[in-house]
């Protein structure tokens, strides 16, 4: 079953005498990328937490916000005069601006995010563990959530899959006809420019014969049918990560296709050969969706 880089999930409870919200977004991306914020108070355990996400997620960008709700319980904290002057001048030109009455300006600063904290405050190991149970609670939502993404692109790439084979059989039915044209031809424009009584028929068949050889699509279908069929056995096979696995193997479909194509010299053959790539390039589309 595949799974998408596509995925949101929360979890919400309670640790020692701290209420944490989390929430965890993923979006497409080539390798693991995070932008993590959270409280200053845990940032002694950023690298552990940045390892859990890394470990868990595997591969996207993700966003994941850690707060800190209100607990109503009465601690010693510190203001961050430094970070609140910073915030002061934007916001003051902003309220001139709005010509909105200024008085109420430190009461906003007191409450936007890091310029009162807690003093001194940190978890216990015990708390510690209880917080990674809510992160890992948030992240198996957002797995859930990619694995429920994952049905739809794993039935949309099935489906392009299927179509190329579709066309593939086509091309196989067209082969023997697409030969005997060629002789045909051939064999046509020798006899209207040198006469059917000045040539050697002996020699112009062997001469044939080795040039259908060279245009022959056998060895391109039958590398095409193993990409397809390997392709749909790593949809099948049980892992987690796919993505960049299912992109290799439609590269190499993609040569099978554009070689199938300039050998052709048959336009319903290059009608095939059209309709595979359209079906290839919406199964790529897919594909970098798959984590």
């Amino acid at each position: 079953m595949l799974k998408s880089m596509t995925g949101f999930g929360r979890a919400e409870s309670t640790v020692g005498d701290k209420t944490f919200l989390i929430d965890i977004k993923s979006l497409n991306g080539k390798q693991f990328e995070l932008n993590l914020k959270m409280p200053a108070f845990l940032k002694p355990f950023e690298f552990e937490i940045r390892s859990i996400l890394s470990k868990n997620l595997y591969r996207g960008s993700i966003d994941c916000s850690i707060n800190l709700k209100e607990t109503g319980n009465a601690k010693p904290v510190t203001i961050n005069t430094t970070l609140a002057k910073a915030y002061y001048q934007p916001i003051a030109e902003l309220s001139a601006s709005l010509n909105l009455d200024p008085a109420h300006i430190l009461s906003s600063l007191l409450k936007l995010p890091e310029v009162i904290t807690p003093t001194g405050e940190t978890l216990t190991d015990d708390e510690w563990i209880s917080f990674q149970s809510v992160l890992k609670t948030a992240i198996d939502n957002v797995n859930q959530h990619r694995k429920e993404e994952g049905k739809s692109l794993q039935t949309d790439l099935l489906y392009r899959i299927a179509n190329i084979e579709k066309q593939q059989e086509e091309v196989k039915k067209l082969e023997p006809l697409r030969k005997q044209k060629i002789k045909d031809g051939l064999k046509k424009i020798l006899e209207d420019n040198v006469g059917k009584e000045n040539y050697d028929p002996n020699r112009l068949e062997q001469e044939i014969i080795y040039y259908i050889e060279k245009i022959d699509l056998n060895e391109e279908q039958v590398r095409l049918s193993n990409h397809c069929s390997y392709f749909k056995d790593i949809i099948a096979d049980p892992g987690d990560e796919k993505g960049k696995k299912l992109s290799f193997i439609l590269q190499e479909i993609g040569r099978e296709i554009n070689t199938t194509g300039a050998k052709a010299y048959d336009s319903n053959i290059q009608k095939c050969v059209v309709l595979m790539k359209d079906e290839l390039e919406k199964a790529k589309e897919q594909a970098l969706n798959v984590l």
